[in-house]
């Protein structure tokens, strides 16, 4: 009887102890699944974006649906957009958002720029010449992306400094960008109070509103406030969800294209200088002012919301430069997955040597 009581417990204590192993053994396999997403979000998103599209272009069965993904992944991109500001302005105080001299450094770099390659674009309009230009013109004139005070955050930069240049860049775009095309392709039907309607339209209800909002919590519902910023990491997963939009809607405007093979080679040439010069110059400016300035300033000028410029490429300028958005979203996210790989592996090496 107690021999068989005491297997009884023995059997019990076994089988509880064996739950609990399961259960610790799943909470560790879900952490490294978690750790390892937050690693490879970047190219994983890459892969999952291009990978969809392609699916989706070799798929005919699937083109009757084509209108409604369209109308899906360019108003899911918004809400996303939206989403993700208004957790790092949930982030940021309105006192920590201050204007340092590296921005109009790099500000005035951008608009320098821009208006050197739309004054050249205007020398024999409508050349492959011009639409190189046109190509270099929009990849400097495009405001800072969205999602760039996320990468600058995990790089070891200040996110609010880039969020501070982000809506810098965005109100300049309103007047900036309007200028260029009225020079480039001036045009009785399009103008400048129009062109600038539009852009602004754009740009203000996704960047202006999570801002107002944000803050209006912050100054009227503190504890509200404190429980939403709880929240505010996953703004790294909706990142890699506007990643994947923003990858599918490259591939569509590179493989829609039908451009030659001259052209096609001059503008990938011209993207990749376009966004290697904006990282260098913006990290050369910002290391002037300390380490996280240098990171901060080369994320703020480089890195770029490629779906605004194919959005100028295809709706204002000669629509074959919406192609140049494509391929700087795509150098400019390899370069950032490459950053945050040298960043994880310094901070493993220092880690080491703390022991």
């Amino acid at each position: 009887m107690h021999a068989t009581i005491s297997m009884n417990c023995e059997f019990t204590y076994f089988s509880s102890s064996l739950h609990r192993f399961s259960n610790i053994m799943s909470m560790q396999s879900a952490q490294k699944a978690l750790t390892f997403a937050k690693n490879w979000m970047l190219p994983i998103s890459i892969v999952i974006g291009i990978s969809s599209y392609l699916i989706y272009h070799n798929t005919p069965a699937l083109y009757p649906a084509g209108p409604f993904f369209h109308e899906l992944i360019t108003k899911g991109q918004a809400v996303l957009i939206s989403a993700l500001l208004f957790l790092q302005f949930l982030k940021v105080s309105p006192h920590d958002m201050k204007l340092h001299r590296w921005h109009l450094i790099i500000l005035t770099i951008q608009v320098s720029m821009s208006a050197l390659f739309a004054g050249l674009a205007t020398i024999n309009p409508g050349s492959g010449a011009s639409i190189l230009f046109e190509c270099a013109m929009i990849c400097f004139i495009c405001p800072t992306a969205s999602a760039a005070a996320v990468i600058t955050g995990r790089l070891g930069g200040s996110a609010a400094g880039c969020m501070t240049f982000n809506v810098l860049t965005n109100a300049c775009a309103t007047i900036i960008i309007p200028t260029a095309i009225s020079v480039i392709h001036p045009s009785a039907s399009i103008s400048f109070a129009g062109t600038a309607a539009a852009i602004a339209a754009r740009i203000f209800p996704v960047l202006l509103l999570p801002c107002i909002l944000a803050w209006t919590i912050r100054l009227t519902l503190p504890k509200f406030h404190d429980a939403l910023a709880k929240y505010s990491h996953w703004s790294l997963y909706i990142w890699g969800l506007a990643l994947i939009i923003a990858m599918i809607l490259s591939t569509r405007a590179l493989l829609l294209s039908n451009l030659p093979a001259g052209i096609i080679a001059g503008i990938v040439a011209i993207s990749i200088a376009s966004c290697a010069l904006q990282f260098i110059a913006g990290r050369m400016t910002g290391a002037r002012y300390g380490e996280e300035e240098r990171i901060t300033a080369g994320q703020a000028l480089g890195q770029k919301n490629t779906g605004f410029i194919i959005w100028i490429g295809y709706s204002f300028m000669t629509p074959v430069t919406s192609v140049a958005g494509g391929l700087y979203a795509i150098w400019q996210n390899l370069f950032n997955s490459w950053e945050l790989k040298q960043s994880r592996r310094a901070a493993a090496i220092s880690s080491k040597k703390g022991r």
